[in-house]
């Protein structure tokens, strides 16, 4: 076959791989924007959210659940545990147990504690991040080791205060290296967010 007559054959090939391109670009546009109109409607309306937890898309269910949690839906709650129960999915999962938590339900804590040692910790960490007080962390301490402990240490290094630094001083001697490394590191967080010029003091500091 001639170059011209190949030619006849890849440049339609090459049409058909740029429209099937265009196509699957749209696709992912439109779900983007019924996912953000979604999510959009349900801010604020403790009611479209809770509407929203039987949706197709489990990004526009892990948000509802996030809206119940930050709205603080206590009257969603029975509703909630029921849409726990049956979802499959695990960041959605995740979130359920979040808004769980924050809708009265204290032993849900548990479950965003154990998904730090999952593939969700930083979903997990996310949440812990959001408690108005590290205190509901410091029964943890006690409970969690290895992987789970040190992202624990790690989420009070954004939340802590000076009685975060006396819980978490024993672990900056821990035998598991990450443990100490994660200790050490959110009691320097701590310190500096507690005291500002501690930071600078450091950065003029000499060399030793």
């Amino acid at each position: 076959m001639s170059f011209k007559g190949r030619a006849f054959i890849v440049l339609p090939a090459l049409s058909l791989c740029l429209a099937a391109a265009l196509a699957t670009d749209a696709r992912a546009q439109s779900k983007q924007t019924m996912q953000d109109d979604a999510i959009g409607r349900a801010r604020g309306d403790a009611e479209v959210a809770t509407r929203q937890l039987t949706n197709l898309d489990a990004l526009v269910r892990q948000r509802a659940a996030e809206e119940l949690a930050r709205l603080k839906a206590t009257d969603r709650r029975r509703l909630v545990e029921g849409y726990r129960l049956q979802e499959k999915n695990d960041r959605v999962r995740l979130a359920l147990d979040w808004a769980l938590y924050r809708l009265g339900k204290p032993e849900a804590l548990y479950a965003v504690v154990r998904a730090l040692s999952s593939s969700r910790y930083n979903q997990a960490q996310a949440y812990l991040s959001e408690l108005e007080s590290p205190e509901p962390l410091y029964l943890f301490l006690a409970r969690s080791e290895g992987v789970t402990l040190a992202r624990l240490i790690e989420t009070l290094a954004r939340t802590g205060d000076a009685t975060t630094l006396e819980r978490i001083k024993p672990y900056a001697d821990a035998n598991d290296v990450k443990v100490a490394s994660a200790a050490r590191f959110a009691s320097r967080e701590i310190t500096r967010r507690l005291d500002p010029s501690t930071s600078s003091a450091e950065a003029k500091a000499p060399p030793r």
